[in-house]
């Protein structure tokens, strides 16, 4: 057994890939020298991109590659045997775990599970005061049903599926088909998540009703896509004020300068000029719920939402810092 003292470092650690950005994909290889004719125990650790700890380590007489799930590096040996002296080299190498693999969730939290719903339009609602209040009418098409429950355990992250509007068979892909077979729910057009910080009491096939999850009085937040308007100039798309249109002006609705010359020499990002307009994903916080209607099956939405009627929208619980989520 061959001691740490007995060691010698013939050159320093060496990267042989470019580490990125990230850090990831880091090769480095070492050569050790030593007087004992076998080596067996080795302790060391080093930062660079990674840090790996490394111990315990047997090496065979035949070029192997040995793996370590509980350090994140992977290690192959080669080495020739020699009576006075022992030659290792050693490639370290990111190992990654099946936690490591996961993707990336940038999803933000919701304050509660919500429903999708259908867009019918705009009406004036009259209150038992007489006050007149304009509403937007929502309906819903077969669905809100669980198709998927996540655990941070399976996915890393807590969630719950919903599919929403029923479709022919023939609509949708196979791949699409079996997921929706394997949770015993109805072919479905949409699918969309909703993050939580716990999903107890939620399973595959559960019906999500909403009277049961809002009431009359609650604060929602819808989002949607609005509608598209095509490209258009910079006082529709921005409310830009237009020039004067008499006394010799010749600048009327035209957009103007957009920079400085020499310097900077170049338009800033961001800058506020025509383009496409529309056809985003929007979100309205904080619309009212007036009315719901279990006959009609609608539900009257204070304001307007997002979109054209027959739009899909995502409706959620309003979220309110210090009631629904935290403050931080």
């Amino acid at each position: 057994m061959a001691h740490l003292t007995d060691l010698k470092w013939a050159r320093p650690i060496r990267p042989i890939q470019t580490v990125d950005k990230k850090g990831r994909d880091a090769d480095y290889s070492l050569t050790l020298f030593s007087s004992s004719p076998l080596l067996g125990l080795l302790s060391f650790s080093f930062s660079m991109a990674v840090t790996a700890s490394l111990s315990c380590i047997r090496l065979p007489l035949s070029p192997t590659t040995q793996h370590f799930p509980s350090h994140s590096l992977s290690l192959s040996s080669s080495f020739t045997l020699n009576p006075l002296q022992t030659h290792l080299q050693l490639r370290l190498q990111p190992f990654r775990s099946a936690k490591s693999t996961l993707p990336i969730i940038r999803m933000s939290m919701e304050a509660g599970v919500g429903v999708m719903a259908t867009k019918l339009g705009m009406m004036s609602y009259f209150e038992p005061e007489g006050k007149v209040v304009p509403v937007t009418v929502v309906g819903f098409r077969e669905g809100n049903i669980v198709t998927q429950v996540k655990t941070e355990a399976t996915d890393g992250y807590s969630a719950v599926q919903v599919g929403y509007r029923r479709v022919r068979d023939r609509k949708l892909t196979k791949p699409e088909m079996g997921h929706l077979e394997k949770a015993g729910t109805i072919p479905m057009r949409h699918l969309q998540e909703f993050r939580l910080v716990s999903v107890d009491g939620f399973e595959p096939n559960q019906k999500l009703v909403f009277e049961e999850l809002f009431k009359e009085g609650d604060l929602v937040d819808v989002s949607g896509i609005t509608i598209g308007k095509g490209f258009q100039g910079g006082i529709k798309r921005h409310n830009f004020r237009r020039g004067p249109m008499t006394h010799g002006s010749k600048s009327h609705r035209a957009l103007g300068s957009i920079g400085a010359g020499t310097t900077p020499g170049r338009v800033y990002k961001g800058k506020k000029m025509p383009g496409r307009m529309g056809g985003t994903k929007t979100k309205i916080r904080k619309l009212k719920i007036v009315k719901i209607d279990n006959d009609l099956r609608v539900v009257m939405i204070k304001g307007a939402v997002p979109g054209k009627p027959g739009n899909l929208l995502r409706i959620t619980p309003a979220k309110i810092v210090g009631k629904n989520i935290p403050k931080n």
